[in-house]
């Protein structure tokens, strides 16, 4: 497969406005011997949502790196309620097995009694010091594909040195205008704000199916980290964002080659098993975000992710 060549239209420009991650736990976990937080099998654990598209991402990588029994994972109830992410009784699919906490937000306040944030998916945590080591799925990732490797598949790399500088361009925009660019849409308080987020994230999207439609992949030959960063955005689109968050200019299916690519993503084993869609409808359709009082899942659209 050759390289992505460059669309025949501009590269969109990044939304202003548009900020990094204010992740407050930063720490990394390392390969080398000295480090202060080596990588060791069952020593960390990743708390999720299989709801959340950034949560979604670190599940991805763990999968496809073959991390199952090196980093151990669980999953909080898809329903977030005014108390924040919760976890479910003993008897449940969403029991946190580490700690037995029951909310969250207990895991934050046992790292920093003092926490005062948001309590946000997903979280890596340090089962030796019972303490959050990284909240930041951005860098969660990049542990993942690097430093695991003598426990996991060290000949599946997501982030060739070669290949970074083009990844971290495309991860920025991408970021910016279309992981984000949704929320900017679904959560603006004025016409204008809303104007500009749909503005950039259409732009964004346009570009990105001109780019693909030469190449299977965004960088490179094979997928990389950019991939896994843009795709949980896309296949939850046409049945949240579409709707709910007023991103109704085109569905996916409009978008020849981003349909196909998400396909082909999902078509990667171990990937599909990932994506639980029903779970994604109810949190963002239940979670007392003010955007549905009714308290209605909606019974579409029913994107086709197996067309051929």
């Amino acid at each position: 497969m050759a390289p992505a060549r460059t669309s025949s239209l501009a590269r969109p420009a990044i939304a202003p406005g548009s900020r990094p991650s204010d992740s407050a736990f930063r720490r990394w976990v390392s390969a080398e011997p000295d480090a202060d937080l080596p990588a060791a099998p069952g020593r960390y654990h990743l708390y999720v949502s299989h709801a959340c598209p950034w949560a979604h991402r670190t599940i991805i990588v763990r999968a496809l790196k073959g991390l199952d029994s090196a980093v151990s994972l669980s999953a909080v109830e898809p329903v977030r309620h005014k108390g924040g992410w919760a976890f479910g009784p003993k008897s449940s699919e969403t029991f946190d097995p580490v700690n037995g906490f029951q909310h969250l937000s207990q895991a934050y306040r046992a790292t920093d009694a003092a926490y005062s944030g948001r309590f946000n998916v997903p979280v890596l945590w340090d089962r030796e010091t019972s303490r959050i080591v990284n909240n930041e799925s951005s860098e969660i990732i990049r542990m993942l594909n690097s430093e695991f490797d003598q426990w996991g598949d060290a000949s599946t790399d997501l982030y060739p040195d070669e290949l970074r500088t083009e990844i971290d361009e495309i991860n920025e925009l991408v970021y910016a205008n279309v992981n984000s660019g949704v929320y900017r849409c679904g959560f603006a308080r004025s016409q204008a704000a809303y104007d500009v987020g749909f503005k950039h994230l259409f732009e964004t999207l346009d570009w990105l199916d001109a780019r693909l439609e030469h190449t299977c992949w965004l960088v490179g030959d094979q997928p990389t980290l950019a991939d896994w960063r843009l795709f949980p955005t896309l296949v939850r689109f046409d049945a949240v964002y579409f709707g709910l968050f007023k991103c109704n200019k085109k569905q996916m299916i409009a978008y020849p080659n981003l349909s196909r690519y998400i396909r082909e993503l999902l078509a990667i084993p171990g990937v599909a098993k990932t994506l639980r869609l029903d779970e994604i409808k109810r949190h963002y359709y239940l979670s007392g975000e003010g955007f549905n009082p009714v308290a209605i899942v909606p019974g579409g659209p029913v994107p086709d992710f197996e067309a051929p």
